[in-house]
């Protein structure tokens, strides 16, 4: 076929194409893949081409085919998304983009792969053109698959088996499965399709004869009752499915009985059951070999009527029956959609409707951040043969074959598969490893609290078989132990920040100072260990230090109702009269502002004392203060330490104070009567933040010790 049988081809089912667009289309593709060859040694502009010439069988608009003519341009030659753009409009770029995208990942081969696969998906309920585009790809691929080596032949078929003609059975397109089926069966199993064909291809004018006579038969017993078939045919064979069938019901190749099949299509869904009637009184019908996918569509919209009876001569045939319209989804599927329509012509009510289970499909997929796991999720979840249960409302569910009352439940809510602790189908008690059958009416028992169990996710206990239902179990055990893990990081740092006389924190600002999103990370990391607790502590005083200009250890300045020892500087001048508030006993190291009194000079508060945070008026009389340097090497630290009473408790103390080479200044202990706890507060000595934590952590550790903390006021 060259580009002008393509033209009169689209001419012949879309007058109204602009084909002179096409051929424009068709002319930049070969300017701009001249010189490129394919591994078959054919041109490159041959694969756009025969990609276009598969969208032109599906009978497609002119946007898509141009996109099709185009979906290799940007990735494969100089020329730029932008030149398609400003050529042939936004709809084509979007198409042209989007296929681009599918296959612009490199991050290593199966990864790639799953993240291409991945953005399909996610793209389909958006533009589903491009996956048509992408499967016609795929398609003309699969059919020069000879020139490559046998192992990537292999691996591409697999590829192809698992994921795009599953993908083409669900967007109902009939056509582009079958004979990617077949080829990919080709070359995963090249005997058995060997034998099959020949198996096919044995007496076949034979066969056509036997089909032609049955169709013959048919046609004037139709005539007599009154209907009148729109057309009568033999159904094309499919290789793949005749194995799968021999495969999957352990039958021999003469025991599939659609070997010789006859597709009747006709005017209406009554017509439909006329002719079923009639196929049936004049042919023996095979027991279990009726199916109404009439009054119950696949999920992939196909409708028809299947029955297998004995025919002409004793021999098995199968009859399909369907209307027109169902005839044209079947053979097109979604595709039939975009079938006559104009350029940039809006999507059709029914479009998004027919649509809408993929969308809801991959809602809860969206999150998942593996591809390969995602990739996972489509062939247990989507790709494998479908069930429909029912809920006690009597709502159909659409579940994947094999799947149990968990996986049900975790579909319905995941609330009720969390709380799941039991299950009813038809009424009866089921265990929870229960494979749900089409027809079932399944009840989810709960219970008010509670959470999955782990046992769930044991493969060899099969009671979970659905990626959905898996994801959101893993999902909630991780959620429980990053909150306990917060819980316990939460803990372990109030706790620290009270024994360092450092409550008041916001835990948002420490986090991002340690270069954590918020304070909720930061907490976790502290409960996982990733975090040590006296970093934390270092930190923060080391950033008090920094905030108000002094050394180190005035930081740890006790609390005192007189200025101690070192002065205070009030912009800029030293030795004015001053003296420090008693309500907040402001200390060297502490964000400070003086204010002005009548008559007693200048008052030191801390910043964030509640009376210099509440004074509405007179906010003149606020003034700059700073803490002025000191001479000491050592400062005094109170601290107090709450314990049990025992002998020997204050001399354990006292060791460990001397191990660090620290004085202890003053010490007093006093003992309840009642409760017999121990209230030892000393003054400490104390030279840098580090050795403060680690005293502290030391007589933490002591028997009976219940707290010991730094005092600030």
């Amino acid at each position: 076929m060259d580009i002008q049988e393509l033209l009169a081809k689209i001419r012949a089912y879309n007058p109204e194409a602009d084909l002179g667009r096409i051929q424009r289309a068709y002319d930049l593709a070969c300017r701009a893949h001249g010189g490129q060859t394919r591994s078959t040694g054919d041109p490159y502009i041959t694969h756009s081409f025969q990609v276009a010439g598969i969208l032109a069988d599906l009978c497609l608009d002119e946007d898509t085919l141009v996109a099709a003519l185009l979906h290799d341009v940007p990735e494969d030659t100089h020329v730029p998304l932008e030149t398609i753009q400003k050529e042939f409009g936004d709809q084509v770029a979007t198409l042209v983009d989007g296929v681009t995208k599918l296959s612009g990942l490199r991050l290593g081969m199966e990864q790639t792969q799953a993240e291409s696969l991945r953005k399909m998906f996610m793209a389909m309920a958006e533009e589903i053109r491009v996956v048509l585009i992408k499967l016609a790809d795929r398609l003309h691929n699969m059919r020069t698959l000879y020139a490559i080596p046998p192992d990537k032949q292999r691996r591409i078929a697999r590829e192809t088996m698992e994921i795009y003609a599953p993908l083409a059975n669900r967007l109902g397109m009939y056509n582009l499965r079958r004979e990617l089926e077949d080829l990919s069966l080709k070359h995963l199993e090249p005997t058995k399709f060997q034998e099959i064909e020949t198996l096919l291809a044995e007496d076949k004018d034979d066969k056509q004869a036997y089909i032609q006579q049955a169709i013959t038969i048919l046609r004037e017993r139709l005539v007599e009752e009154g209907v009148t078939p729109r057309e009568m045919s033999g159904r094309p064979k499919h290789i793949y499915s005749i194995y799968d069938k021999m495969i999957r019901k352990g039958r021999d190749f003469d025991q599939i009985y659609d070997i010789r099949a006859i597709r009747v299509i006709v005017e209406n869904v009554r017509d439909c059951y006329v002719v079923l009637g009639i196929v049936h009184s004049l042919w023996t019908p095979i027991p279990g070999e009726f199916d109404d996918y009439i009054a119950k569509p696949k999920q992939n919209l196909y409708q028809s009527l299947h029955t297998a009876v004995i025919g002409p001569a004793g021999k098995p045939v199968e009859i399909q029956i369907r209307t027109i319209e169902m005839h044209e989804i079947a053979e097109f599927g979604i595709a039939a959609h975009w079938r006559y329509k104009e350029p940039n012509a809006r999507r059709d009510a029914a479009l998004e409707n027919k649509i809408n289970w993929l969308r809801q499909l991959m809602e809860w997929r969206k999150d998942i951040a593996d591809a390969r796991v995602f990739v996972d999720s489509l062939k247990t979840d989507i790709f494998q043969d479908q069930v429909y249960v029912f809920t006690p409302k009597g709502d159909i569910i659409e579940m994947a074959a094999g799947a149990t009352p968990i996986d049900f439940a975790y579909h319905v809510h995941t609330e009720i598969g969390h709380r799941c602790r039991g299950a009813k189908v038809n009424g009866k008690i089921v265990p929870l490893d229960y494979r749900v059958r089409t027809g079932d009416r399944v009840e989810i028992l709960t219970t008010k609290k509670g959470g999955p169990s782990r046992d769930w996710l044991n493969p060899g206990l099969g009671l979970v078989r659905t990626a959905r239902a898996k994801e959101k179990i893993r999902y909630y055990f991780k959620h429980q132990e990053r909150e306990q893990a917060i819980a316990e990081g939460r803990a372990l740092l109030e706790k620290e920040l009270h024994r360092l006389g450092l409550d008041q924190r916001n835990f948002d600002d420490l986090a991002k100072s340690f270069n954590y999103k918020n304070a909720d990370d930061l907490l976790e990391a502290i409960g996982h260990e990733d975090l040590s607790i006296q970093t934390i502590s270092v930190r923060l005083l080391e950033a008090e230090r920094a905030r108000s200009g002094v050394e180190e250890a005035a930081l740890l300045a006790p609390v005192a109702p007189r200025l101690p020892d070192a002065s205070a500087t009030v912009e800029g001048v030293d030795n004015l009269l001053v003296r420090v508030a008693n309500c907040c006993s402001p200390l060297p190291g502490d964000s400070v502002v003086g204010y002005i009194t009548r008559g007693r000079g200048i008052t030191i508060h801390r910043r964030d004392c509640r009376n210099i945070v509440n004074v509405d008026t007179e906010r003149e009389r606020l003034i700059s203060i700073d803490w002025g340097q000191t001479k000491q090497k050592a400062y005094p630290v109170l601290v107090q330490v709450k314990a049990f009473d025992r002998a020997g408790l204050v001399h354990d103390i006292s060791g460990i104070v001397a191990a660090e080479g620290v004085n202890m200044a003053s010490t007093n202990a006093v003992t309840g009567r009642k409760d017999h706890v121990a209230m030892i507060t000393a003054t400490l000595e104390i030279a840098s933040a580090d050795q403060l934590t680690r005293i502290l952590n030391k007589i933490d550790r002591l028997p009976n010790v219940i707290e010991a903390r730094r005092v600030t006021g």
